[in-house]
């Protein structure tokens, strides 16, 4: 048995996970999916100031009063970014593991906008409504479009605008990525060039390739995201 603790990414809870929690709890792990400040359940709780630094201490606090020891600890998009290198950067001893979602850790210094495209920046910023708000994208092409329209929420903006600390701590972990949106080999041809992803320049960290789908898998492809995560056990 492994334990989990699942990080959703940018407008969503851990309502997101459910369909991966239940296959995890069925093959007899202990799962705890997570909704961040301000985001699912936790919604009201959002302020302008709900930041990243926000985000890592939710998980901290989550794996101290659950008295969580060896979790693989995953991440999907923001949250692999820089949520779950952030935990484990101050908590390398509770960690057994990282598991990057369609995802990559950010270097330290750099933020979630920063990461993006110029342009894409620009774009994000002329949304961002009551002016730290960021609107959740339109879910057409996903399966169960109309669940994610009703229950994601609107992102609070100083989690894209803050910038990753960290100390390299968590690089002696062992780490997987699920690559959703390009497969390995572009990721390590990117790891040249592209700040975001120079962490995988080495031959250090194992990867899945679970092509052909969405950025997110825990929608259109969830039997096979979890079968992933239970090979780490």
């Amino acid at each position: 048995m492994a334990t989990y603790v699942l990080i959703p990414g940018f407008w969503l809870g851990a309502w997101a996970w459910r369909p991966v929690t239940a296959e995890l709890r069925s093959l007899g792990h202990d799962v705890h999916p997570l909704s961040l400040t301000g985001m699912g359940e936790r919604a009201h709780l959002a302020r302008p100031d709900t930041d990243v630094e926000t985000h890592v201490t939710d998980v901290q606090e989550l794996i101290r009063y659950e008295e969580l020891h060896d979790v693989v600890l995953v991440g999907h998009s923001y949250a692999g970014s820089v949520v779950i290198p952030s935990v484990a950067d101050r908590l390398p001893d509770r960690i057994s593991r990282l598991v990057f979602v369609d995802s990559g850790p950010l270097p330290d210094g750099m933020s979630q906008l920063e990461f993006l495209p110029p342009e894409q920046q620009a774009r994000n910023a002329e949304l961002v409504g009551n002016g730290w708000q960021l609107p959740p994208p339109s879910w057409s092409e996903l399966p169960g479009a109309e669940r994610l329209e009703r229950l994601s929420v609107p992102q609070p903006w100083a989690t894209a605008t803050t910038p990753v600390r960290l100390t390299g701590a968590w690089e002696k972990l062992p780490r997987l990525h699920v690559l959703c949106s390009f497969p390995a080999a572009q990721a390590r041809a990117m790891a040249a060039t592209v700040p975001a992803f120079q962490h995988m320049a080495n031959d250090d960290w194992d990867y899945r390739e679970l092509l052909g789908g969405s950025h997110w898998p825990m929608f259109d492809r969830p039997g096979e995201l979890a079968a992933i995560l239970h090979e780490l056990s």
